[in-house]
């Protein structure tokens, strides 16, 4: 109104602070009164942390209210100065809290999950810092096992798609539909890590070897990895980025891709059947991150498809894709299992007829959850390997092998400290 600017953000460049346009706005007021206060949202790039900051538009600057090791969300009262949240972290289940206008006086008001107290619980996660091959500050999400003893070596599965240390704060509560479940691992002794992959043009396989090799290394330098033990899953962009990591290290001790695309060059034109659409456009302009075509510029392509890499495979795989995936065709895994078998390597294919991307009937999930978790305490606790790793089982006699085996897929048995 004709008035001198006011900086609202206050010491934000000389302090290193990014801001991002992300407002919520009240539907029943008019406008926004600037004599009232703002509140904004914070977070901690390199911390983690998350908090609540209050700007004064008349005198601008913010005030943080709270900023905290944990994931938070913050409701505040129509007519009063008082605010409502729930507060989480990876250990503590989001309870909600009361809180005053200065954040002075706090409140727990829930105690929603007192069962936890049973289970052998992660005692928390700790940030992994590590540069990748090509120089790039990148953190991983550790979280440690439960009952864990500084000093001792555990064994760690490691989960990847993009940024993954974001979520280092959310609380995972135990499902036996979700694999993998973070917390069956770590209740059972594992570390589990997720670590940022961070992309260069015209390599998002070879971007995932600079970024996750580097990220497990540091894993291992903390102490508390037995490098020995390590294994790798991902699933769809993450399975990609696990068929393609196992053909250029050993680093794994074995490792899980779920509906992965392995042939860059045959996907460019092939269907995207849920949506009708081609597969073009994803790796031009979305994950893959190519510039052009695959006949532009198609020594890139083959040198990040993890079949023309085959024969570098030595980790024991798992491939999960279903018949009716409708985002990465079936044919992208029968074609990297059927190479891999042809050269003698160790692998296994699960199929679960009828299915898309992901699984969405529970007694699938329920079976694919367990049969992740023999494969891993077989290949990293030396657990005896069931039949079904051994012997295999036909497509036709499938069927009748998952009814046979429902009474085995049930969710497992919590371990009490």
């Amino acid at each position: 109104h004709g008035g001198s600017a006011v900086n609202l953000t206050g010491d934000g460049l000389s302090t290193g602070k990014h801001y991002q346009r992300r407002y919520v706005l009240d539907s029943r007021e008019k406008g926004i009164d600037f004599s009232n206060p703002m509140y904004f949202a914070t977070y901690g790039e390199w911390t983690k942390k998350e908090g609540l900051a209050r700007v004064d538009a008349r005198r601008g600057g913010a005030t943080n209210l709270v900023f905290d090791d944990a994931k938070l969300n913050f409701v505040k009262a129509r007519d009063a100065d008082t605010w409502l949240y729930t507060r989480q972290t990876y250990v503590d289940f989001p309870n909600y809290h009361l809180a005053n206008a200065s954040f002075g006086s706090e409140k727990q008001l829930t105690d929603a999950n007192p069962q936890q107290r049973q289970i052998a619980w992660s005692p928390g996660a700790r940030l992994v810092n590590y540069a990748s091959a090509k120089g790039d500050k990148l953190q991983g999400a550790l979280y440690l096992p439960a009952n864990y003893e500084p000093g001792k070596r555990y064994p760690m599965l490691v989960t990847i798609y993009e940024r993954r240390s974001q979520n280092m704060h959310a609380y995972a509560a135990p499902s036996d539909t979700r694999a993998p479940d973070p917390t069956r691992y770590t209740s059972r002794g594992y570390a589990v890590f997720d670590p940022d992959i961070v992309y260069k043009l015209n390599d998002p396989g070879m971007s995932a070897v600079w970024s996750v090799v580097p990220a497990v290394k540091a894993a291992i330098a903390t102490g508390i990895v037995d490098s020995a033990n390590v294994g790798l899953w991902g699933h769809s962009w993450g399975g990609y980025q696990t068929a393609f990591l196992v053909t250029q290290t050993g680093i794994f001790k074995s490792a899980i891709a779920g509906a992965p695309l392995t042939d860059l060059v045959s996907m460019y034109s092939s269907i995207y059947w849920n949506s009708g659409g081609t597969n073009q456009a994803i790796f031009e302009s979305s994950q893959g991150r190519f510039k052009g075509n695959f006949t532009d510029n198609t020594d890139a392509y083959i040198r990040n498809s993890p079949v023309f890499h085959a024969k570098n495979v030595t980790t024991p795989l798992v491939i999960l894709h279903n018949d009716k995936d409708g985002a990465v065709d079936f044919n992208q895994g029968i074609t990297y299992y059927n190479t891999l078998r042809q050269l003698g390597k160790e692998v296994i294919m699960l199929e679960y007829a009828g299915e898309n991307h992901g699984l969405a009937r529970p007694t699938n999930q329920r079976d694919y959850a367990t049969r992740m978790g023999e494969w891993f305490d077989h290949y990293l606790e030396g657990k005896p390997a069931p039949d079904w790793m051994k012997d295999g089982i036909t497509r036709l006699d499938m069927a009748e092998h998952l009814r046979e085996r429902k009474p085995v897929a049930k969710p497992d048995a919590p371990v009490v400290p």
